[in-house]
């Protein structure tokens, strides 16, 4: 069991969630916190207080006022016109991390929502209800709106959901499981829409992976250095504490203990010193290493942070530019870039090992070449990943297009 309660909720939670499946608890006295400040928002609409899009129009519509008679329907319009997404769906893991997000976020109260909003959330999550979320549509510089929205939609009752392998319409899904529609209130469709929990756990799911691939690197480095007869001097403690940078100590630690006790491997002295693959391996994995962990410190931060707009401080709504993803997008752009640059490594130890003149093997790792390919292909496609890492790693988050 997972608790949520707008604090401390990590990446491993997460997954936890989002990939295992594991049930979903709210925090008593955080539905507490959620209630009190319910209570200043409505103070504040009853006092006349005029709120971004509690009472306006939202982006360019700012300066048209909402009358109290439709200030209700405005929030059911706004996830209505918002849910503008297109493409193919998001995956049912990526979207159930957005949902539990979501719902941690709304649990810090700042964004005024009743509690029954973070209930139903959590209910889908519970009951493995996934809302269809195209994966095209947000900019990041306004938050997810698209995407938000069409979640928005679902734990209202309209969209649609998978629910037990079939793609059905959210209302019947809601009226079979005896939940029924869940109709908005004040300001609660922007605080659904506004917020960057996309593009968060998209980027929390893939940190995760990313140690898996790191540590799969690392295998895959000292079973290379074995078969290469590799040189150790690169990887002593010695050499590494005169850069002490905490994820090159690791990697090269790593490798020493990966390889204790080979008999394939060259420990000491040696007039001979490796290609960059091999020797730099420290050096550029260390790099991954450290980029991973600046990564999940920003993310996780994210994850339990208040990104609506307008929010509670106090006895005020003030407006603010919490939405905004640009602290995710840069790890983002920064864990791509150094995912692709350890691909280039790996494909270089595989090229090594299946060419004889490098090697010292038989080509290709083959008895009777030219009848047999043997692994040929093998880094014909390494080789074609590497070239595409390359193109996607280009980083995102330097282009930009006004929007209103």
């Amino acid at each position: 069991m997972v608790v949520i309660s707008g604090h401390g909720l990590k990446i491993d939670d997460l997954i936890r969630v989002s990939r295992y499946g594991e049930k979903v608890e709210i925090d008593g006295d955080a539905l507490k916190r959620v209630d009190e400040y319910r209570d200043i928002l409505l103070k504040n609409i009853n006092a006349g207080k005029r709120i971004y899009g509690v009472n306006t129009g939202v982006g360019a519509f700012i300066n048209k006022d909402i009358g109290r008679e439709d200030a209700r329907l405005l929030q059911k319009k706004v996830i209505m016109s918002h849910a503008a997404g297109v493409g193919e769906r998001l995956d049912d893991e990526t979207v159930r991390g957005i949902m539990l997000l979501r719902a941690n976020s709304l649990l810090r109260g700042n964004s005024g929502v009743r509690s029954v909003i973070i209930k139903r959330l959590v209910d889908f999550l519970n009951k493995n209800i996934i809302p269809i979320v195209p994966s095209r549509g947000s900019v990041g510089a306004s938050g997810d709106l698209a995407p938000l929205a069409h979640i928005a939609l679902a734990i209202t009752g309209m969209g649609k959901v998978k629910y037990r392998g079939d793609i059905v319409d959210a209302r019947k899904v809601l009226e079979s499981v005896g939940s029924g529609e869940l109709n908005l209130d004040y300001k609660e469709g922007i605080a659904l829409i506004n917020g960057t929990q996309v593009m968060t756990a998209i980027t929390a799911i893939c940190l995760h992976d990313a140690r898996t691939y790191l540590l799969t690197a690392l295998a895959a480095t000292a079973l290379t250095l074995e078969s290469l007869g590799g040189i150790m001097n690169a990887y002593m403690a010695e050499v590494h504490a005169l850069r002490p940078h905490k994820g090159q100590i690791l990697v090269a630690s790593a490798i020493r203990e990966l390889l204790k006790g080979s008999e394939l491997v060259k420990w000491g002295e040696s007039e001979k010193q490796d290609a960059y693959s091999l020797r730099c391996v420290p050096q550029v994995f260390g790099a991954v290493a450290d980029t991973i962990d600046f990564g999940r410190g920003v993310v996780e931060v994210e994850m339990n942070s208040v990104v609506d707009n307008p929010v509670i401080i106090g006895d005020k709504l003030v407006s603010c530019g919490n939405f905004h993803g640009e602290y995710v997008a840069m790890v983002a752009d920064y864990l791509g870039i150094a995912l692709t640059d350890m691909g280039n490594v790996c494909e270089r130890q595989c090229y090594r090992l299946l060419n004889e003149r490098l090697s010292g093997l038989p080509a290709f790792l083959t008895r009777k070449g030219g009848l047999n390919s043997g692994y040929m292909l093998l880094q014909y496609t390494a080789a074609s990943l590497v070239s595409e890492n390359k193109i996607l790693s280009h980083p995102g988050v330097v282009d930009s297009i006004p929007t209103s």
